[in-house]
């Protein structure tokens, strides 16, 4: 059953239907959720004195017709006018991913193997999917990382930090992300050139390594 709303100031509202229209106290009192004895003590300035009324037509709550009709018939009630404006609705934050203890150790290792086998992932796309933060992708990317010689790269879904179905959704959503920006980059004119016609083959730098290699760490005796 629906619950019936009443106004957001009901004295006040109480208060400027009674010296502003013919209604009984019985319809005031039904329509501001009070008793009539208090409407008939607001009429007789005993009760809410120093109460500004409140105008329930120029704030929606009402019509003029709609009390034109009540105050014809006294055994009629009003009820709130239905509003003019829908309020859209209030679309809730998502709450950050939550990782029990045991597993946000795992978060490096699965950030680096992010990093390797995904390029086209923003770090917003990888902060969604294991709920890490920007600065630590930025060290594991930087090796900067304090664990940086034990980091290895582990799939997410193994770790038990996502599911595949997840992991495929946000593999798929970066891929188009990226796809949208080379067409715009495309339609821009910012299209890079082919390194043949840019660098020749004799003055071509080697290629780096891995950027994302970490170190082995040295086995030899001390």
């Amino acid at each position: 059953m629906a619950v019936e709303t009443k106004p957001l100031m009901p004295k006040a509202t109480a208060v400027w239907l009674v010296d502003n229209t013919s209604l009984t106290f019985e319809q005031i009192a039904d329509f501001c959720g009070l008793h009539p004895l208090e409407v008939k003590g607001i009429a007789d300035e005993d009760v809410a004195k120093g109460i500004k009324g409140q105008d329930p037509v120029s704030s929606g709550q009402l019509t003029r017709e709609m009390i034109e009709e009540a105050e014809k018939n006294p055994k009629a009630r009003l009820k709130m006018a239905a509003p003019k404006h829908k309020m859209p609705a209030v679309k809730q934050k998502k709450a950050p991913r939550y990782t029990p203890v045991s597993k946000r150790q795992d978060k490096p290792d699965a950030v680096y193997w992010i990093l390797r086998n995904h390029p086209e992932f923003a770090d917003a796309d990888i902060i969604r999917l294991i709920g890490t933060t920007k600065a630590t992708i930025q060290k594991i990317r930087e090796r900067s990382h304090w664990n940086a010689t034990n980091i290895k790269a582990v799939d997410p879904v193994t770790l038990g930090l996502c599911s595949q179905l997840e992991l495929d959704l946000a593999v798929s959503r970066a891929g188009a992300k990226q796809e949208r920006a080379q067409k715009r980059a495309v339609k821009r004119g910012d299209t890079l050139k082919p390194i043949s016609e840019t660098v020749s083959v004799d003055s071509a730098p080697a290629p780096d390594p891995d950027p994302l290699e970490f170190p082995a760490e040295d086995d030899s005796p001390g």
